[in-house]
């Protein structure tokens, strides 16, 4: 009898754990054949689950270091538990990274 309501929990368990995720497929993704040269890059993506990135640079002249890249770009995700969207834009150049968006504290 142990055994059987041992065997029984072990089961309850197994069930109850967390479901595995399910593999992404990408459903845009951009042609990177325009990513030839030293000047900059441009790419992004979208997958089945929401997932979206795209991103730029240029090089620019300047700054303490000499060349830098200035990068702008964006990123969203839907978060899983509450299934709310969630965007972040950002440009990092010779001020740093500064991302903006909705659900992020303001100064």
């Amino acid at each position: 009898m142990k055994t059987i309501i041992l065997f029984a929990a072990f089961i309850a368990v197994a069930l109850a754990g967390p479901v595995a995720p399910q593999n992404e497929a990408v459903l845009v993704k951009e042609n990177p054949s325009d990513n030839v040269g030293l000047d900059g890059y441009n790419y992004g993506f979208q997958l089945s689950d929401g997932q979206t990135k795209e991103e730029s640079a240029q090089l620019v002249q300047g700054g303490t270091d000499g060349n830098f890249l200035k990068v702008r770009g964006s990123f969203s995700f839907v978060d899983p538990v509450t299934n709310v969207a969630y965007t972040v834009n950002y440009v990092a150049d010779e001020n740093g990274f500064q991302p903006q968006g909705e659900h992020l504290p303001h100064a």
